[in-house]
């Protein structure tokens, strides 16, 4: 990971962001030598769960309440 002194940080701001975006690699910002801060490139969060990642497209056909008109055997 990258260091940079604040002051330097300050003056090349824009340039480093672009930079960060760029090659996805962060940048730690030290003042008095300590860091201070990272800047990092934005990555949007992703999806916490599959459930519920479908809803609203699927689409029932037909009566689904009523029973049919066949025997079956639960335990074949």
């Amino acid at each position: 990971m990258t260091t940079i002194q604040a002051s330097e940080f300050k003056a090349k701001c824009l340039a480093l962001m672009d930079e960060v975006a760029r090659s996805g690699k962060s940048l730690v910002i030290t003042k008095n030598g300590r860091p201070v801060a990272e800047l990092k490139p934005y990555r949007p969060p992703r999806a916490k769960s599959l459930i519920g990642l479908t809803k609203g497209q699927g689409k029932i056909l037909g009566d689904i309440m009523s029973p049919i008109d066949m025997e079956w055997d639960a335990l074949k």
